[in-house]
């Protein structure tokens, strides 16, 4: 159990957290949403001990641990194993039989154990990172938008994996059909406070409106009722008759409660502007070929874009989605084929490198003026406004703006050029539910047509598509129909299914062998297990020496003993 009492903490002078409080039951999985910028990895750090708030506490039970997954992924070690190692408790360091148990029951092969952790794809990292996190034994894990950077494929996987996590979880995310997917409970952060209600997002934000519709109920209420007393002093308080009566209602008004007015939460929404499209067919790519390096990334791609079509392009991490987009939308030649454009198609291009490309040191009008020129300064303060930087917020430099920020100032660039062909990157990638609401609102309005980059069920579930481009490694498929459609007819042939049986026993809350009972036996393994390995390393070395100078004899001979050792290696491991 975790508990979070009369928390206050406050920065340059601004309270970010006034009396806030909660508490995490027992196998409680609990989704923690908010404005950018309201706090949430702020709680988070609270909760790891890096931060310590200006007032109030937080509890825990003996012994209780918390593991927290952060979003930003980074490598230290030359090799999976060490990497892994890492997350081992002082007192484990050396017992590599942990993080291997581990490392094996969330997907890896012994064979990998050796590679560069930065080799794997992005899902594989994220189970590295969650490896050296479950070695530490946690009672409750603490993810902070773990699926940034993860294509569809490993976001279901672990989806699957927080379902059979047996301990606590507190996860941020700003995909909403993930969270609800994983949590029983729903806590957000707002005015400065800390809601928490069981179910899912709608249950929250469904609650918070009832409480802010009841509060304004009841302010105009006490506004009427001291009014009306107000009059009576007023009207009678001159008068001798009246005087001990308007004497009794002034002291009346002193006990009548004050509630502050609540001030409007800025909300993004807006419309694309557009401009009419009179013909069919929009934009075609006819048998294009493309790669970066000597190996094949696009092959005989063909795809047409008729007016007013919505198309998904998905697929894992690395098969191209973001290279078709840039060979739409011009930035990028083809190596065969080529591309054709309408004469009045007119794009407007989100792409996940565009962010990096704000100047710095211009402000956010500068940028949004920089979209398009004929803008008179009101136009462009007006879409300021509607990218929520009203008034002086404005003028603010790029280089102090969050990646939020900075998405919103890019899609105010894409508003203040009018087009009727929308090529968007991830554009949720760094924005928050609410925006991602209204963005998905706008889409739906939008009368041209849209190509979408996303790994966001959501969103995907949500546009009525017309066509889904499915990347595979080295190929593309062109599927006719919504991505519920794609699901029901196949969908990732290549996914797993649920989680192994075996696997589930490496990832419930504690990952710790059994209880030792025969502390000698285990000793001899552990120091067979350590001798066996030293010979496999002195193996691998000579293995690569030979295979440098094409020994092929000895090439075989030395991988035949490697591999029967490793057979009596993980013999070993299994009576530990």
């Amino acid at each position: 159990m975790l508990q979070v009492e009369g928390m206050t903490i406050t920065f340059q002078g601004e309270p970010l957290f006034s009396e806030a409080g909660f508490t995490l039951q027992t196998g409680e999985k609990c989704g923690l949403v908010g404005r950018n910028g309201s706090g949430k990895s702020t709680l988070f750090r609270l909760l790891m001990g890096q931060e310590i708030p200006d007032a109030g506490t937080i509890t825990t039970k003996r012994d209780y641990r918390i593991g927290m997954l952060d979003q930003h992924i980074r490598f230290s070690q030359p090799t999976l194993l060490e990497e892994g190692a890492l997350g081992l408790r002082p007192q484990d360091e050396g017992h590599l039989y942990k993080i291997e148990a581990i490392l094996f029951g969330l997907g890896f092969k012994e064979e990998d154990l050796d590679r560069p952790p930065t080799s794997f794809s992005g899902g594989y990292q994220l189970r590295i990172h969650l490896a050296k996190v479950l070695v530490s034994e946690p009672d409750c894990l603490l993810l902070d938008e773990p699926t940034n950077y993860l294509d569809i494929v490993s976001i279901r996987w672990f989806t699957r994996f927080l379902k059979q996590w047996k301990g606590e979880v507190i996860l941020i995310s700003h995909d909403r059909e993930f969270m609800d997917s994983v949590t029983t409970h729903t806590m957000g952060i707002h005015r400065k406070k800390l809601r928490k209600v069981t179910g899912g997002t709608i249950a929250f934000y469904e609650q918070i409106i009832q409480e802010e519709e009841i509060h304004e109920k009841t302010r105009l209420n006490l506004e009427k009722k001291r009014a009306h007393v107000q009059a009576f002093i007023d009207r009678f308080g001159a008068k001798a008759t009246k005087a001990a009566q308007a004497q009794s209602r002034a002291k009346l008004i002193g006990r009548i409660p004050t509630l502050e007015k609540l001030m409007a939460l800025e909300n993004l929404s807006f419309q694309f502007k557009e401009i009419p499209f009179l013909g069919h067919k929009m934009a075609d790519l006819n048998e294009i070929d493309f790669s970066y390096t000597d190996s094949p990334l696009i092959q005989n791609l063909s795809l047409s874009i008729e007016r007013q079509e919505r198309i998904a392009i998905i697929g894992k991490n690395g098969r191209g989605k973001s290279t078709i987009l840039r060979l739409l939308a011009g930035e990028l030649p083809p190596k065969n084929g080529h591309r054709k454009l309408a004469e009045n198609t007119a794009i407007g291009y989100f792409g996940q490198t565009h962010i990096d490309r704000l100047s710095p040191q211009h402000t956010i009008e500068d940028e949004i003026s920089s979209g398009n020129p004929k803008l008179n300064l009101t136009e462009v303060r007006a879409l300021a406004g509607l990218m929520m930087f009203s008034g002086d917020k404005a003028e603010k430099p790029i280089s102090v703006l969050s990646g939020g920020e900075r998405s919103r100032v890019l899609l105010g660039k894409i508003l203040a050029t009018p087009c009727n062909l929308l090529l968007l990157d991830e554009p949720t990638h760094h924005l928050d539910m609410e925006s991602i609401e209204a963005l998905i609102d706008a889409l739906e309005e939008f009368e041209g047509a849209v190509v979408l980059v996303t790994h966001s069920e959501l969103i995907l579930r949500r546009l009525p598509l017309d066509k889904v481009l499915v990347c595979h490694e080295g190929s593309q498929k062109l599927f006719l129909g919504t991505y519920d459609d794609f699901l029901e007819k196949g969908g990732w042939g290549d996914e797993k299914g649920e989680l192994k049986k075996k696997d589930k026993l490496e990832i419930k809350k504690k990952a710790s062998p059994a209880p030792r009972k025969n502390p000698q036996e285990i000793a001899k393994l552990e120091e067979k297990i350590s001798e066996l390995e030293v010979k496999q390393q002195r193996d691998m070395d000579t293995l690569q020496k030979a295979s440098e100078e094409g020994h092929l004899q000895e090439i075989q001979t030395i991988s035949q003993r490697m591999e029967e050792r490793g057979h009596l290696i993980r013999d070993c491991y299994d009576r530990l």
